[in-house]
């Protein structure tokens, strides 16, 4: 499933690997790959495979799950779809509650004691995905973990998701999609270590080199 998935996200254009020609991110790093799994919606066949994949990991890793919860604002869609497959209720999680009306940051239905599963398009420090699995647990709801679409992989996102005691199932992750880039000569093999070692230490710029 790794494969396929990274092969999707790459047909589509939803993960770009430019090793040549580094990306900076918001945070200043530069980067060999840039992922947006928005254009996983826009993609009908893309799609299909995708949240059929969500759907059926819930179903596999986290059978008692009662409802879906997606992060804001990028897993709202996805875990819809997913809830629609597998038929359970959905919410999502706000990043910050709401300034009038209920003053909500929990948008739907949850009971105290609910087994709740949260999807997520992109895992990579895993900062975002705490928040919402702790805001959950404020609220009562026992968070069985989370189903995401890709991973990094980054020590820093393993390390957060243990300190908060909580499983990321990811559909695909680095490893497998810079194993396809090469086979499908997307980039050049030489690239595949340097993409690796920047997985692992983002502030080394000496993969560039």
């Amino acid at each position: 499933m790794e494969k396929i998935i990274a092969e999707q996200l790459l047909s589509i254009g939803a993960v770009f690997l430019r090793p040549e020609q580094p990306f900076t991110w918001a945070s200043g790093i530069k980067s060999p790959i840039y992922c947006d799994n928005r254009l996983v919606l826009s993609a009908p066949s893309a799609r299909t495979i995708v949240e059929q994949a969500i759907a059926d990991t819930v179903k596999a890793k986290f059978p008692q799950a009662e409802s879906l919860m997606g992060t804001s604002t990028a897993g709202i869609a996805h875990a819809a779809i997913a809830a629609s497959i597998l038929g359970l209720p959905m919410g999502y999680v706000r990043g910050e509650a709401k300034t009038h009306g209920r003053n909500n940051k929990i948008e739907g239905r949850l009971e105290k004691g609910m087994k709740v599963v949260v999807i997520e398009d992109l895992v990579s420090t895993g900062g975002s995905a705490v928040e919402v699995v702790e805001a959950l647990r404020e609220a009562g709801a026992d968070v069985l973990g989370i189903v995401s679409i890709f991973t990094y992989g980054m020590k820093k996102g393993l390390d957060r998701f243990a300190q908060a005691g909580v499983v990321n199932c990811s559909l695909s992750n680095l490893d497998a999609l810079v194993d396809v880039a090469v086979e499908k000569g997307i980039i050049a093999p030489q690239w595949k270590e340097r993409i690796l070692k920047f997985r692992d230490n983002p502030s080394d710029e000496s993969w560039i080199r």
